[in-house]
């Protein structure tokens, strides 16, 4: 893995940016696995501010998400349907046939997941995957515990996990408790990783994926064995590293 140490999330999300749009420019045709949750807004908004100042083209570009809340219809506002259209997708000229996305609210809920799992082997490996981690660990909805061999599958969110959504809804009792993920397989298939660590309560799970062992109980210590991992942490998330000075030896 590479690291890359910024000052704060205002410059992790303009360096990711830049990273995106330099692998964009080289192929315009890129296959583009995509996160949500708070971290990669940033990026998103540097992302829209160049295809507008620069004309930067997402035309050609299939983009896939990694997850979806079980439950959640793609027009409800707490979606990550809803999500990706508003903080990106409306901005850019993406056509919609392009954009994949699980669906949270499809009848058969397990074959969305083979469905979507299809989908993805169809059009071949995803050639950047931005992904975010959790406090826990978890990449895509993958919680601790989730095999390494795990293709898209519905998962079952870890209180934890539901504690840390629950600050985009109105009350714990609206989080969803299940989600359709890329499995971990799925999303080491991707060329290549950009992890995006931001902010002090992140802190920690930088720290263990960058010491401790891979291990199925901390599903972000996979990317060790990635070929291809670039990770940019800002310097609240990064001071841990800097404590334990391990990261700067």
């Amino acid at each position: 893995m590479k690291l890359i140490l910024v000052k704060d999330y205002q410059e992790m999300s303009k360096q990711a940016a830049e990273y995106v749009i330099e692998k964009l420019l080289q192929n315009p045709n890129m296959k583009l696995g995509l996160a949500t949750g708070g971290t990669p807004i940033g990026t998103y908004k540097f992302l829209i501010e160049d295809h507008k100042r620069n004309g930067t083209s997402y035309q050609n570009v299939k983009s896939f998400n990694l997850d979806e809340y079980v439950g959640l219809s793609a027009t409800n506002e707490n979606s990550y349907h809803y999500y990706m259209n508003d903080v990106f997708f409306n901005h850019i000229d993406i056509k919609k046939k392009n954009v994949h996305i699980p669906s949270g609210d499809a009848p058969d809920i397990q074959k969305e997941c083979e469905d979507y799992e299809t989908v993805l082997t169809k059009h071949g490996r995803v050639d950047l995957q931005i992904l975010g981690i959790g406090n826990n660990g978890h990449i895509g909805f993958n919680e601790p515990g989730t095999s390494f061999d795990s293709k898209t599958h519905i998962v079952k969110l870890a209180p934890s996990t539901i504690r840390a959504n629950s600050r985009y809804f109105e009350s714990m009792e609206e989080v969803p408790t299940r989600a359709v993920t890329m499995g971990i397989s799925t999303i080491m298939q991707s060329k290549e990783i950009l992890l995006l660590v931001s902010g002090e309560s992140k802190s920690k799970a930088l720290l263990k994926l960058w010491e401790n062992e891979v291990d199925e109980y901390f599903p972000a210590s996979v990317l060790k064995k990635h070929p291809a991992v670039t990770v940019i942490a800002d310097e609240a998330a990064y001071a841990e590293l800097r404590a334990n000075d391990r990261a700067f030896a």
